[in-house]
């Protein structure tokens, strides 16, 4: 008998002892760091990478498999002109600081959208919102100034989290969100860390801590991966590496689709690539499969317009910009720059973006169009590039989900200004019937294509690692998230 109280006392210390060294944190890398953490007041993916659906959240919010559900709104009623949508809040919803959200913070969020001074970097999608009002604490209706197919969609961007007043002054620096997570340290240029929220008013968060970590140099990222430092490398940034993973029992690879549409961007404001010659010139200069290859490894759909390859609504517009270095050598000597010219070609981090870059920049010279590369920091591209407009060429991958609307604004950094294009785009947005959206959508695809606004390269692939144990990953990237508030350790 008392080897049998021994033997079932030695089971339950282990599974004790099993249960107190169970991991309960995660440690994430990413190779871009945030320029700050207000998603509601810049264009940078990497904000959202950290807090999208983890501290933040809106009325909507999007799930991996780019459904947009309810979110901080429960339910909604549309009026049937399509004009007024009244949301129902989720009751019981705290910040993290304690405050109380409701219907005034939506309305908050919203006017700091739309205000004349807002930094908001897609405050486009908003603009047919003409009133937001409170009918009680739990309900508000928002009022459109014309119908908009998109609203639902665009309230599940990071652009349009829903923040508080009492918070707002620092939010860059301390953000103070509804999530299952809240904001703990952020110490620049090493890591974020998260903290579980207890308080969360849906589904509590299984981890009880986040660390996001951010390398940004591939060779030390294989290293931190290989070395166990990091449980999870969203988007890892270097593809060649990934069979090794594959053939790793530690590791899983997750290969998905993201939103993401590489383009080399072009200043259509800037001579020559105001002539729409030498736009195509430089389109029919570039090889890319080539890039794909190259510079991604093999992983990435070539593209021919601003449009992600999985959506219903895509055009295969490649052909018109198939590779053809003496097509674009004679288009050159048309627009009378038989000799060729000099431009810039400005590079973020983003290894599709250094390594692309210097593919692109020989093909381009061997139709006689010399770039000269500079390496930003994303900070910088921000500033002097997506702000500035001081470039001629550039390359990035644009992450927000169906996002050819930002052609519609002659304004945005590649300074495209088409009113017949900007026409169509409105008229889209005040469409509800999906078939007559599907055909507007293919005609747009197909204008900026015929206009060689960009070079269109690659739909992003999602690339990830993460140690065996981890469950609840996004594979696809819908929007640039790394959602954990699903994401568990295996048993």
């Amino acid at each position: 008998m008392q080897s049998i109280k021994s033997s079932l006392l030695a089971v339950a210390l282990a599974v004790t002892a099993a249960s107190a060294t169970a991991q309960t944190d995660i440690t994430v890398a990413l190779q871009l760091e945030p320029p700050h953490l207000d998603p509601t007041s810049a264009a940078a993916g990497a904000i959202d990478s950290v807090l999208y659906s983890n501290v933040f959240e809106g009325l909507t919010r999007f799930m991996a498999d780019g459904s947009v559900v309810p979110g901080l709104a429960k339910s909604w009623e549309i009026s049937d002109d399509g004009l007024r949508y009244t949301f129902t809040l989720q009751d019981g919803v705290l910040f993290h600081d304690g405050t109380t959200m409701d219907a005034e913070d939506v309305i908050f969020t919203l006017d700091r959208i739309l205000a004349e001074d807002s930094a908001n970097a897609q405050k486009a999608l908003y603009e047919a919102i003409s009133a937001v009002d409170v009918i009680d604490p739990l309900t508000l209706r928002v009022t459109l100034s014309e119908p908009n197919g998109n609203l639902l969609f665009n309230l599940a961007w990071g652009d349009a989290v829903i923040v508080a007043p009492e918070s707002i002054e620092n939010i860059k620096q301390m953000p103070v969100g509804t999530g299952a997570f809240k904001f703990v340290e952020w110490a620049q240029s090493d890591r974020i860390e998260l903290v579980r929220n207890d308080d969360y008013w849906g589904t509590p968060a299984v981890l009880d801590s986040a660390t996001f970590k951010f390398i940004s140099d591939p060779t030390a990222a294989f290293a931190a991966v290989m070395a166990g430092d990091v449980d999870f490398f969203s988007a890892f940034p270097a593809p060649e590496n990934l069979p090794q993973f594959e053939a790793d029992p530690r590791f899983q690879v997750l290969v998905g689709s993201t939103e993401g549409e590489t383009i080399l961007s072009i200043n259509n404001k800037m001579p020559p690539f105001d002539n729409l010659l030498v736009r195509r010139a430089v389109a029919h200069a570039i090889d890319r499969q080539a890039i794909i290859d190259g510079a991604m490894f093999g992983y990435g759909t070539p593209i021919g317009t601003h449009f992600a390859p999985h959506n219903p609504a895509y055009v295969d517009l490649t052909g018109k910009s198939a590779y053809d270095p003496e097509k674009a050598k004679s288009l050159l000597a048309e627009a009378g720059l038989a000799d060729g010219f000099e431009t810039t070609l400005y590079l973020p981090p983003p290894s599709y973006a250094r390594r692309g870059g210097e593919i692109i920049a020989s093909q381009l010279a061997e139709v006689g169009i010399t770039a000269k590369i500079t390496n930003v920091e994303w900070a910088q591209w921000l500033e002097s590039v997506f702000r500035g407009k001081d470039f001629g060429l550039t390359i990035v991958s644009h992450t927000e989900p169906m996002d050819i609307g930002i052609y519609a604004n002659p304004d945005y950094y590649f300074q495209y200004d088409n009113p017949a294009f900007q026409d169509l785009i409105a008229t889209l947005n005040r469409t509800t019937d999906p078939e007559m959206r599907i055909e507007m959508m293919a005609e747009a695809q197909t204008i900026i294509a015929d206009d060689y606004v960009n070079g269109y390269l690659f739909q992003l692939a999602n690339t990830s690692v993460a140690k065996a144990g981890l469950r609840g990953l996004w594979a696809n990237a819908p929007t640039q998230a790394t959602d954990l508030t699903a994401v568990s350790w295996a048993e």
